[in-house]
């Protein structure tokens, strides 16, 4: 495709949905149903996975940033080990976000770049605390249910307790400054055949 005569008629990537959710929301069962109608899903945690994995981009970053005990055998990041680290002081979350958020960034940019499908899901879970992100969505779709749903969901599949999950859920943004950005909200309080239905019908609309 000539890009140029096309940026002359139509902005320059595919229309960008922003997807999100809490913890245990069911937002990647939304993505799947997504990728399940051919639309490409840019899934911001997985490039993260994919950047701090051995011979990630990143590695080099976060060697310097926090040392070798934060890297594991396999010469990737110990996540476990750094989600306790920035979970318990601010300014080492800050540090690990200014390496990874601008990688994160690029990376999807080109990924939505070379999407072919009609739009493109952009499945990114912070995405209300971050205006950066919110600037790139031409629309944003939460995945909703009740807190008490997410925990039980989490506990369920992670074998977490309730303290662990309701903390997790505490440092994230809000039930309420989640739908307060949407302009379209899935409610996943029931089944995943309702879920289905939902997105289905969404998809229909964004083409």
């Amino acid at each position: 495709m000539n890009t140029n005569a096309a940026n002359a008629s139509s902005p320059p990537h595919p229309h960008v949905i922003g997807l999100t959710g809490g913890i245990g929301s069911g937002k990647s069962a939304a993505a799947a149903r997504f990728a399940h109608h051919g639309i490409a899903v840019v899934d911001t945690d997985a490039i993260s996975r994919e950047l701090t994995a051995p011979g990630g981009k990143a590695i080099p970053a976060l060697l310097a940033a926090f040392g070798p005990t934060l890297i594991d055998a396999k010469g990737g990041l110990d996540r476990a080990r750094m989600r306790a680290r920035v979970f318990a002081d601010p300014g080492e979350r800050a540090c690990l976000e200014a390496i990874l958020h601008p990688l994160i960034a690029l990376e999807s940019a080109a990924r939505i770049q070379a999407a072919s499908s009609p739009y493109v899901i952009l499945d990114i879970p912070l995405l209300v605390e971050s205006e950066h992100w919110r600037k790139r969505c031409d629309r944003i779709c939460v995945v909703d249910c009740p807190p008490a749903l997410q925990i039980a969901r989490v506990m369920a599949r992670s074998g977490l307790g309730a303290a662990e999950v309701e903390a997790i859920l505490a440092a994230q943004a809000s039930r309420e400054q989640r739908l307060a950005i949407a302009d379209d909200v899935i409610d996943n309080s029931a089944t995943l055949a309702a879920l289905h239905r939902q997105v289905d019908a969404l998809h229909m609309r964004y083409l």
